[in-house]
């Protein structure tokens, strides 16, 4: 059988809250992560047989997470892969299971960034070179999107601007209503617009932050879930598009659209059975760490066509109370972005929702579900994408 659909199933998870947690380690997160997990699965650790641990600066290996919950000698592999590193590591876990290699596995995100004193993500392992190219950080790289993409689409500075303090006013709503997210305090769309200016056109409230945290799961096959909930959730689509420096090599990339985001999601869509994402599913939780790259997306998903994400912002569509709600928990704008654990965070957050956990800020009736984690910078990303779906979804 080709392809990951329904052969995995979610039976536990945990987050921790994100945020600037000074007062815990990198091991009081995961801790605090995994037995969620375990008391949501009602396992016990003796019951896992292998794990994954995805962190992109925290640890390098696999024995932060052997240590930090005393796991007696598991194979447990450390997977990064810039900010897709936490979906990667689910991707990797799910396939272990599907494999018919173990029947019960752990995959555990985690990131302790506040600690390491920078702002933004300077702790990032960049290889040596010969430091020729101009150096530009993630807020100026993304900065060149939206104003391509003002211009491209006949976008005043002004409009644009608008649009996507639109979207953040949109994710600090939903953070308002998550009560383990970074950033729990809505703003008005005046307050986005006047807010500093980081790396023009995009201003303070364009950006997420820099949060601790740690998310995890626990994954089996089917018929094993079967016997522990009802409502376990099954993996339906995954996939994942690593970049070559495409965009940096190309003189026509114009930096409106992420080629890898595209390819992830075809992928997924395929393994799923989903030919129209806009109307099939439920929810989508994506990698807002600017609010273009939000807007991008959209179009990138194929939940709106070219050009045209902006009239979606300006309908509400992606809304809690619209036709698709994008980031119903605040998206990494506001829940946080503790790079490893940001993939698993997403997942989480659709799992509550298709058990009708999620509180406030739950959607009616939700069946599936899309998580989208891009590292990187325009012209040469890595991207991962999960599709999750009820047990009685076909």
């Amino acid at each position: 059988m080709e392809g990951i659909k329904n052969r995995v199933a979610i039976i536990g998870m945990g987050c921790t809250k994100f945020g600037e947690r000074w007062n815990v380690s990198a091991t009081d997160l995961l801790i605090e992560a995994v037995y969620e997990a375990y008391a949501d699965a009602k396992v016990e650790p003796k019951d896992i047989k292998a794990a994954w641990l995805g962190t992109q600066s925290t640890a390098f290996s696999g024995q932060l997470l052997a240590r930090s919950l005393k796991l007696p000698y598991l194979p447990i592999s450390r997977v990064e892969n810039l900010c897709a590193t936490g979906v990667d590591a689910f991707r990797n876990a799910c396939y272990a299971v599907a494999a018919g290699i173990y029947d019960m596995v752990l995959v555990a995100g985690v990131e302790k960034l506040k600690d390491t004193g920078y702002t933004g993500l300077g702790s990032l392992n960049i290889l040596p070179n010969a430091n020729v190219e101009t150096p530009a950080g993630p807020p100026a790289s993304f900065a060149m999107s939206a104003t391509a993409y003002f211009q491209k689409y006949g976008l005043t500075t002004e409009k644009g601007k608008e649009f996507l303090a639109q979207i953040a006013v949109k994710n600090h709503h939903n953070g308002s209503l998550s009560p383990k997210a970074h950033f729990q305090k809505e703003i008005t769309l005046e307050q986005a617009l006047r807010s500093p200016v980081i790396a023009s056109p995009l201003s303070l409230f364009d950006c997420c932050g820099v949060s601790d945290g740690a998310a995890a799961a626990i994954i089996t096959r089917p018929e094993i879930a079967k016997s522990i909930r009802h409502d376990y959730v099954l993996v339906k689509g995954l996939g994942l598009a690593v970049g070559g420096d495409q965009g940096m090599l190309q003189d026509d990339y114009d930096f409106t659209a992420f080629p890898e985001t595209y390819h992830a999601a075809t992928q997924a869509y395929h393994e799923a059975g989903i030919t129209n994402p806009r109307k099939e599913l439920s929810l989508v939780e994506l990698h807002d760490c600017f609010t273009i790259t939000e807007l991008i997306t959209y179009e990138d998903l194929q939940l709106a066509p070219r050009g045209k994400g902006t009239a979606d912002v300006a309908n509400g569509t992606f809304t809690l109370e619209g036709e698709l709600p994008v980031n119903p928990d605040g998206g990494l704008k506001c829940f946080g972005h503790p790079i490893g654990a940001s993939g698993i965070r997403m997942i989480y957050e659709t799992y509550k929702q298709l058990q009708g956990k999620a509180g406030p800020r739950q959607i009616k009736d939700a069946k599936l579900g899309l998580t989208h984690s891009l590292g990187g910078v325009p012209g040469s990303f890595a991207c991962g994408v999960s599709i999750v779906g009820r047990a009685d979804t076909k």
